[in-house]
C-alpha cells in the first residue's frame, strides 16, 4: 500500500459517515457549505418539530401481510453481567475500560442490566406488539477465550431468551457477531489473524447446534465495515487501532469468516435461514463535476461495494483492490478459495441505514442535511429508498430486513414521567414511508427495525447517547416507553402508516 493510499484511507474515516455506534468520528472536518435546514427541521431532536408529528395515516401505506416490525439491540450494549456465569472478556471490556477511550469512562459491565431484566424486556416487547426481535449473542457468553467447549451458563441463558420469544409470538433473528471479539483473539492477533475466522466458525458451529432448532433467522457478521474504519482506522471503536495498512486484511477476515458460518449453518442440518448485516450508505457526488463523480464511486467502492461484490458476486470491486495496491496486506492475504467461501449463497441481506454521504472532488465529505444529535448522521431518508433499490437493482431479488434504522435523542422524562421524543417519531415515519415506496417499487423487503428497543452503552459515547424506543433510567433501570414507542404499537397494529 503506498503512503498515498494510506493517508487517503486515514482520511476517509475521519470524514466518512460512519456506522450507528461511531463515536466523535463521522464528518469531523466536513463543511457545512449546502446545509439545507436548521437542526429542529425533520427528524432532529434537539428541539420539538414546528410541524405536527403524526398527522393523520395515509391508508394507502400498508405493507404485505405478514410484514415482520421489530427493534434491533446487541449484547454487550444491554446485557450487563460482565463478569458473571463464564462470560469471559471481550475487546469492548478491555476498550472501555481503558482510560480516555469512552465518553465518562463509560463500560458495558451493568449496561440496561437485560441478562437479568430479559424477562421483563420481553413482556415490553409483547406490549410494544414486536413480530419480530433481532438481538446479538455474546461470543465471549458461549466461549470465554474464543474456542473449545462452549460454556453450558451462557447457552442456557440465550436458550431462556429464545423460549421467552417463542412463548410472546415473537420471531427471533439472533447475530453471531455483534462486535465483542473475545480479548483473547485480540491477544492472538484478532481479526489481522486469519485463524480468527475460523475460531469464528467452530464458535458459530457451537451455537448452531445448540439453539437452531430456535431461530429462524441467522446473521453472521454485523457491520464489518464498522469494525474496519472505526477499529482500524479511526481507532475510535475496539481495539482502538489506527493501522490502514491492517484494516482491509481484517476486512477481508471477517468477509471470510462470514462465509464459514454460512457453511457451518448448513453443514449443521439446521433450517435456519442466514446472511449478513452491513451497513450501507450511499454515496452521492457533493456536485456536478466529474472529479466529484469519480470519487463518490471509489468511495462507494469502500462504503459499499467491498462487502457486497465479495458476497454476491464472488470478487472484491477492481476499483478498491487497484486503489490499495498488489502489495497491500489485503491483497496478499487473498488466498485461493476465499472469494467461494466468502460468497457462499445467503438467504438474506440485512441492510442498516442511516445516513447518505456526499464526495467532493478531492475525495472529501460534507453536509447536505441536518444532523441528528449523533454528528456524522445526516437526517435523509430518500437515502434509504436509494439504498434498497440499489442492492435489488444491483445484486438481484434477494429477500431483504432493515436490521437497524434510528436516531438518537436528548430523551429526559418530564414531570409527568412521560418521554416526548417527537423528533424520533418524524424521522422514523419518514423511513418506513421510504421503505414502504421500496417496497411498492418491487424491493423484496421483509421487515424492519427499529434501532433500538433500549437506551443503551452507545459504544464510545458511553451513556451520553439515547436511542431508543424505551427509556431506561440507568441508576435504577426503571424502563418507561417513549412516544415514539407507542406511535411504533399503532404503526404495528395497522401494519404500516
Amino acid at each position: 500500500m503506498s503512503l498515498l493510499t494510506r493517508r487517503r484511507l486515514l482520511r476517509r474515516a475521519a470524514l466518512s459517515a460512519s456506522a450507528a455506534s461511531a463515536a466523535r468520528t463521522g464528518l469531523a472536518g466536513a463543511t457545512t457549505a449546502g446545509l439545507a435546514a436548521s437542526t429542529t427541521a425533520v427528524g432532529g431532536c434537539e428541539d420539538t418539530p414546528a410541524r405536527d408529528p403524526e398527522p393523520a395515516p395515509d391508508p394507502g401505506l400498508r405493507f404485505p401481510d405478514g410484514f415482520g416490525w421489530g427493534a434491533a439491540t446487541s449484547a454487550y450494549q444491554i446485557e450487563g453481567a460482565a463478569k458473571e456465569d463464564g462470560r469471559g472478556e471481550s475487546v469492548w471490556d478491555t476498550f472501555s475500560r481503558t482510560p480516555g477511550r469512552t465518553r465518562n469512562g463509560d463500560t458495558g459491565d451493568v449496561a440496561a442490566d437485560h441478562y437479568h431484566r430479559y424477562a421483563e424486556d420481553l413482556d415490553l416487547m409483547r406490549e410494544l406488539g414486536l413480530r419480530s426481535y433481532r438481538f446479538s449473542i455474546s461470543w465471549p457468553r458461549i466461549q470465554a477465550d474464543g474456542s473449545g467447549r462452549p460454556n453450558q451458563r451462557g447457552l442456557d441463558f440465550y436458550r431462556r431468551l429464545l423460549d421467552g420469544l417463542h412463548e410472546r409470538d415473537i420471531a427471533p433473528m439472533a447475530t453471531l457477531f455483534h462486535w465483542d471479539l473475545p480479548q483473547a483473539l485480540q491477544d492472538d492477533g484478532g481479526w489481522e489473524n486469519r485463524d480468527t475466522a475460523e475460531r469464528f466458525a467452530d464458535y458459530a458451529d457451537a451455537v448452531f447446534h445448540a439453539l437452531g432448532d430456535r431461530v429462524p433467522v441467522w446473521l453472521t457478521i454485523n457491520e464489518p465495515k464498522t469494525v474496519v474504519q472505526n477499529g482500524y482506522l479511526s481507532g475510535h471503536h475496539a481495539p482502538g487501532r489506527q493501522d490502514a495498512a491492517a484494516a482491509y486484511l481484517v476486512a477481508h477476515h471477517l468477509q471470510l469468516a462470514h462465509g464459514l458460518a454460512v457453511r457451518a449453518l448448513r453443514a449443521s442440518g439446521a433450517t435456519g435461514r442466514i446472511g449478513p448485516a452491513l451497513n450501507l450508505h450511499p454515496c452521492y457526488p457533493a456536485d456536478d463535476t466529474a472529479g466529484a463523480a469519480a470519487a463518490a464511486r471509489l468511495h462507494d467502492g469502500y462504503e459499499n461495494r467491498l462487502y457486497l461484490d465479495s458476497i454476491f458476486k464472488g470478487a472484491y470491486p477492481q476499483d478498491v483492490l487497484a486503489d490499495l495496491g498488489p502489495d497491500s496486506r489485503m491483497v496478499r492475504g487473498i488466498r485461493d478459495g476465499d472469494l467461494a467461501t466468502i460468497s457462499s449463497p445467503v438467504d438474506l441481506l440485512a441492510v442498516q441505514y442511516y445516513t447518505p454521504i456526499y464526495v467532493t472532488g478531492a475525495g472529501g465529505t460534507v453536509r447536505k442535511w441536518p444532523t441528528s444529535e449523533a454528528d456524522w448522521q445526516q437526517i435523509y431518508p430518500q437515502g434509504l429508498y436509494d439504498t434498497l433499490t440499489r442492492v435489488t437493482r444491483d445484486y438481484g431479488r434477494v429477500p431483504i430486513t432493515i436490521t437497524e434504522n434510528g436516531l438518537p435523542c436528548p430523551d429526559v422524562p418530564g414531570s409527568d414521567g412521560t418521554v416526548d421524543d417527537a423528533g424520533r417519531v418524524i424521522f422514523l415515519r419518514d423511513h418506513v414511508a421510504a421503505a414502504h415506496r421500496a417496497v411498492r417499487d418491487g424491493v423484496p423487503l421483509e421487515s424492519y427495525h427499529v434501532w433500538s428497543l433500549l437506551d443503551n452503552f452507545e459504544w464510545a459515547e458511553g451513556y451520553d447517547q439515547r436511542w431508543g424506543l424505551v427509556y431506561v433510567d440507568y441508576q435504577s433501570q426503571r424502563r418507561v416507553f417513549k412516544r415514539s414507542a407507542h406511535w411504533y404499537r399503532e404503526v404495528i397494529r395497522r401494519n404500516g402508516l
